[in-house]
């Protein structure tokens, strides 16, 4: 309750500050009252000066371009108002008259040239200053958005922060994009303010004089006397706090975006280095047996020399406290108990690599493998419609050099070594000359390659070789070793992650199926069964609608799999079949389908197969025959079984031959052609 008459009282108070402006340019306001705003204005330029002054950073003052436009024109509706004042009685009231008597020295001459020296040092040198500050500062903002984000990015893939800093990160670059951006046009309210003082000021003295002559019958001289030393109060008493805000604009533009103290920093640089007044006394002091005064300058002398001896003596002093408070930190930390509980987390996804391959992830020395990182991730997405956990990338001095080892949640699951400035050349099977290097393997698919240096690439490439830098093979080996270990990393948080975003869009189908038919786990195993033969879940929805029709059925989820995989026909179908082309596969014979069936043995748990290994064994072999035989062929093996059996057949074959493309009849989209070019036999 309290906050909301806090919020109310401050929303009162600014638009009464805009109608009052808005009020003084209609009606006219007696003089008593006019020294009253004329102060409140002169105390407000002077609040702004302070806070520009002392605030630690720009973005404390966002608001500072909005601020702009409200002091200017509640500044040029005083104008008016002691303009009225001026031409009508000839007493604006005591401020206005004072500036004119005593700042301008009771002398038409002296204080129109004090006002104009005001004038030039405001728009030709602060305002023009500051417009030029700003105006490159919001390009410069501008330019360094990409930049800055990619570097965000690049942190939150590294573990250096978290999700949340990175998002306020974010937020910082936006803000102090939109704020320079407003700078740059609200300088030109300061510029548009000092020309219309001006303006102001020139027909105030020019009609001042008309009305004294015409009204009260004064001579000219007398007229212009007297008329001209009020306007010349009243363009002071407006010009001044303009001069002040135009001062705080420059400030705060030439802050830039540092976070600092400023008073502190400046009078430290400027001051910082006793040598600098140590050279300065003696020129002083030199330049005091000159015909200047000398007892000012040996003064002076002095002065910068007790400043020096003073600054060395605190600078000696901060070095011992530094290294004291370094030893006791140092200290503290071996007393200190160890936090075991932070040993005890494990990343998800770690790459591990030698000190040679650090120029790779350094951005400053121009390597790019934390934006590949962060594009992996992207594509992982796209493909599979997961999110991978953050990849946290680590030196670690105890490989090789070029060695690098990939970790899945702690434990290592391969390794690879690259040549830092070499290339790996693959021959993709057409090469009729072959080109000589280093012999090896490339890491993701362990095929035959080789590693030339830079001379070679371009001979490599026109003779048809596949040609990749370093930081391409460890991201393409990445890349495999996230996409074969995904279902894994797939957590109960992510699949909570996953279902919020679908009960935003479609809140009825999550209701039906979560917790209802399916719990959280339940729905988790179906997803990480799909994901583990690389099927997408990015069309969660459909997922949801075929588990939502079997789960009422079914609790098993290998069979709920099935249902969805046969749902997902289309995609499937995409990713192994080309429309209207015929595709050879190898199909599976019935006898043995049906030995399988008659195999099955149903338990609580699941199903599992009973067959005889030796049975088994002689239906892999068939397999591995069949499959060499469409490989020679060039060609994706392809195994194509009955709807039933597909998922025991999966199993079975899965230890022993990795990877092998199982499909069902009803998976496969009725414009797919398919050619049988082996059985499996048992």
């Amino acid at each position: 309750m309290d906050l909301a008459a806090s919020v109310k009282k401050t929303d009162v108070g600014i638009a009464l500050y805009l109608l009052a402006a808005v009020a003084f340019f209609i009606i006219p306001i007696p003089s008593f009252l006019l020294d009253v705003m004329i102060a409140f204005n002169i105390s407000i330029a002077l609040i702004v000066l302070m806070n520009v002054l002392f605030v630690q950073e720009v973005l404390d003052m966002s608001f500072f371009p909005t601020l702009l436009l409200f002091t200017t024109i509640f500044r040029i509706s005083l104008n008016v108002s002691s303009t009225k004042l001026i031409l009508t009685s000839g007493n604006p009231g005591n401020v206005v008259s004072t500036f004119g008597s005593f700042v301008g020295g009771n002398n038409l001459i002296i204080g129109g040239i004090i006002f104009l020296i005001l004038i030039i040092i405001q728009f030709m040198v602060i305002n023009k200053g500051s417009e030029r500050v700003a105006e490159v500062s919001a390009r410069f903002t501008l330019d360094a958005m990409p930049g800055k984000q990619m570097a965000i990015d690049a942190d939150l893939n590294t573990g250096a922060i978290d999700d949340a800093e990175a998002k306020r990160r974010r937020d910082k670059i936006q803000e102090e994009s939109a704020f320079f951006g407003a700078m740059d046009g609200a300088t030109k309210y300061v510029k548009g303010d000092a020309t219309a003082g001006l303006i102001i000021t020139v027909v105030n003295m020019a009609g001042g004089t008309a009305m004294g002559m015409i009204n009260q019958g004064l001579p000219f001289a007398e007229a212009i006397q007297q008329f001209g030393i009020l306007t010349i109060g009243d363009g002071l008493v407006s010009q001044i706090p303009s001069l002040l805000i135009s001062l705080s604009t420059g400030i705060l533009v030439t802050k830039g975006s540092k976070a600092a103290d400023f008073s502190g920093t400046l009078v430290k640089q400027l001051f910082g280095l006793p040598k600098v007044l140590y050279i300065v006394a003696g020129a002083m002091a030199v330049l005091a047996f000159t015909p200047l005064n000398t007892v000012l300058f040996l003064g002076f002398a002095a002065a910068f020399g007790a400043t020096g001896y003073s600054m060395s003596k605190t600078l000696g002093e901060e070095e011992i406290e530094q290294e004291v408070a370094a030893e006791e930190t140092e200290a503290e930390e071996i007393r200190k108990p160890e936090n075991v509980v932070s040993l005890l987390q494990v990343d998800p996804i770690e790459l591990e690599f030698g000190y040679g391959i650090i120029p790779l992830a350094d951005v400053n020395q121009g390597g790019d493998l934390l934006d590949r990182v962060v594009m992996i991730r992207r594509q992982i997405a796209l493909e599979l419609g997961t999110v991978v956990p953050i990849i946290r990338l680590r030196d670690n001095i105890q490989l090789n050099p070029n060695q690098y080892i990939i970790k899945i949640k702690g434990i290592q699951v391969t390794e690879g070594e690259i040549l830092f400035d070499h290339y790996m050349a693959m021959n993709p099977g057409y090469v009729e000359e072959e080109i000589t290097g280093i012999p090896t393997f490339e890491p993701s698919f362990h095929l035959p390659a080789l590693w030339i240096t830079e001379s070679q690439r371009e001979r490599a490439e026109s003779l048809g070789y596949t040609v990749v830098d370093p930081p391409s093979i460890i991201a393409t080996h990445l890349t495999e070793v996230i996409r074969s270990h995904i279902a894994e990393l797939l957590t109960r948080q992510d699949v909570q992650n996953l279902i919020d975003n679908l009960k935003e869009s479609n809140p009825v189908i999550v209701e039906e199926l979560v917790p209802k038919l399916m719990g959280l786990g339940d729905v988790q195993k179906v997803l990480q069964n799909l994901l583990s033969e690389g099927v997408s879940i990015r069309d969660l929805l459909s997922i949801f609608e075929v588990l939502a029709d079997h789960a009422t059925t079914t609790h098993d989820t290998d069979v709920l799999t099935e249902y969805v995989r046969q749902g997902l026909k289309r995609a499937i179908s995409g990713r192994y079949f080309t429309p209207n082309e015929v595709t050879q596969v190898i199909t599976v014979d019935p006898k043995v389908e049906q030995d399988i069936m008659a195999s099955i043995k149903q338990t609580e748990q699941g199903a599992y197969l009973t067959l005889d290994p030796e049975r088994i064994k002689a239906i892999i072999a068939s397999l591995e025959e069949e499959i060499k035989k469409i490989e020679d062929m060039g060609k994706t093996p392809i195994v194509v079984t009955s709807p039933i059996v597909r998922m025991y057949f999966k199993s079975m074959t899965q230890d022993y031959i990795k990877d092998l493309i199982v499909v069902s009849y009803n998976e496969i989209d009725s414009n797919v052609e398919l050619s049988s070019v082996g059985m499996v036999t048992g």
